[in-house]
């Protein structure tokens, strides 16, 4: 795909969120909040046999952390909670498909973020690979 493609991709979850919302009962849950750009997200998970059963997320912000949030739901969904405590940035910037400059990789991160602070109670960003650190250091 072209990054025209991406970007459509991108704004068609931005734009029709895939698993916002509110999820009862769940399991596990968070709320993390980017005071780079005031971005607010909340997580609500189901766990049934060690796996993600189910995934809401919910809250407010720019379209790269709300599309990022409806983009990795589908991908979370049916996933081990202990494979999903693991994932890193790359995991993340790869399904966005674009470039993401440093300014917006929190934005980007965001639900990676909130959903590593709901599974393990830790809410630090994720590890990035291609930098070697954390994104916010």
């Amino acid at each position: 795909m072209d990054d025209d493609l991406y970007r459509d991709f991108i704004l068609e979850h931005y734009k029709r969120p895939r698993n916002f919302g509110e999820l009862e009962p769940h399991d596990l849950d968070a709320h993390e909040f980017n005071p780079l750009c005031g971005d607010e997200l909340g997580v609500q998970i189901r766990v049934a046999d060690e796996r993600i059963a189910d995934l809401r997320f919910n809250g407010h912000g720019c379209a790269i952390s709300q599309a990022a949030a409806s983009i990795a739901s589908e991908e979370l969904i049916g996933m081990a909670v202990k494979e999903a405590a693991a994932l890193d940035a790359d995991w993340l910037l790869e399904l966005l498909g674009i470039n993401i400059s440093a300014t917006r990789r929190k934005c980007a991160l965001l639900s990676l973020k909130v959903l590593r602070h709901a599974i393990t109670g830790e809410g630090t960003w994720p590890q990035d690979a291609t930098q070697g650190a954390h994104p916010d250091r």
